[in-house]
């Protein structure tokens, strides 16, 4: 399968980078900072999710943004202990792309996607993040932004993720989706396309489009 393109949209925990001892390490602290039970926090779906959604669902109202800047603390505060790693092939297919052909979309505040994509050494012209929108994944809100920023027709996008909601995100937003199975099994991800991740893929790049191919 091939796809044809005008600019790609990563997300970036379980997409570029892997940052689940992390995440496990940060919130199981923090629940148990919050006296969170484990059977209530396990009942709250934590990824592609912005942190203030998961906190809303588990705090009262007027403690959210506390425990939200919490956690945030102890994620950036985590990212030198070794818990951010990249994901096998996300070097070689960001390298063959154009600075200016793709954009990072996260549920992560901006802070800790900056502090974990530059300890992996990637470094977007475009990043959007959760402090840029209203409403995130899976509304494609934070997708559209990407697009306008990069001045592209969202139907000429691309969307690469791991997770459920993000794919729905991407789908809402009119744009052709690619799931990868890092954290998710095969069936329970819908998209135009299913890889392991960025290492079956290649890109080859011309002035008017970037073709998308399974590698082998």
């Amino acid at each position: 399968m091939t796809i044809d393109a005008q600019a790609l949209l990563f997300d970036n925990d379980g997409t570029l980078v892997s940052s689940l001892d992390s995440v496990e390490r940060c919130w199981t602290r923090w629940a148990g900072e919050y006296g969170i039970t484990a059977e209530e926090f396990g009942r709250v779906e934590l990824h592609g999710r912005p942190a203030v959604e998961i906190v809303a669902d588990l705090l009262p109202a007027g403690l959210v943004p506390e425990a939200v800047a919490r956690v945030e603390q102890l994620e950036v505060e985590d990212v030198p202990n070794g818990g951010v790693h990249l994901l096998p092939g996300t070097e070689r297919f960001l390298g063959s792309l154009p600075a200016d052909s793709w954009a990072v979309v996260t549920s992560a505040t901006r802070r800790l996607a900056e502090a974990r994509l530059d300890a992996v050494g990637i470094r977007p012209k475009t990043l959007i993040a959760a402090d840029d929108i209203t409403r995130g994944k899976p509304d494609p809100e934070p997708y559209l932004l990407a697009a306008r920023r990069l001045g592209v027709d969202p139907a000429r996008c691309v969307v690469f993720e791991d997770a459920p909601a993000g794919l729905q995100a991407g789908r809402a937003a009119g744009m052709t989706t690619v799931a990868l199975t890092t954290t998710h099994q095969a069936h329970e991800l819908v998209a135009d396309l299913v890889v392991e991740n960025l290492s079956a893929l290649s890109a080859l790049v011309t002035d008017e489009r970037i073709r998308i191919s399974a590698r082998g």
